[in-house]
């Protein structure tokens, strides 16, 4: 399945990639936390890892390491803008359930 990035997420990490002056990529992963278990880790990466995969759309590379794979395989990573809040998305077909406040899933 592999993970994809809307035009619009792509856009935005290539910005901070540019504003950062910096890294090869973002490093997609999971912790856990919340109430729900899991949570989306979001962070710009300088170098890759052993056991990290590498998924580049748009210009962009995602990377995951083996351990978050199993959770977002399949996910789309998004953008959007709603009011005056904005953020990255995240579209994961593993997902069972969201906590209420929307900061950790559950597979």
């Amino acid at each position: 399945m592999g993970i994809s990035i809307s035009d619009a997420a792509a856009q935005r990490a290539r910005d901070f990639l540019v504003n950062r002056g910096s890294g090869i990529g973002l490093r997609l992963g999971v912790k856990t936390t919340g109430c729900s278990g899991l949570a989306y880790v979001l962070e710009f990466v300088d170098d890759l890892n052993e056991d990290d995969t590498v998924f580049e759309e748009n210009g962009v590379k995602i990377i995951i390491d083996g351990k978050s794979l199993v959770y977002l395989d399949g996910t789309q990573l998004d953008f959007a803008k709603e009011g005056l809040n904005e953020g990255f998305q995240f579209i994961n077909p593993n997902a069972n359930g969201e906590c209420g406040c929307g900061e950790s899933f559950n597979v």
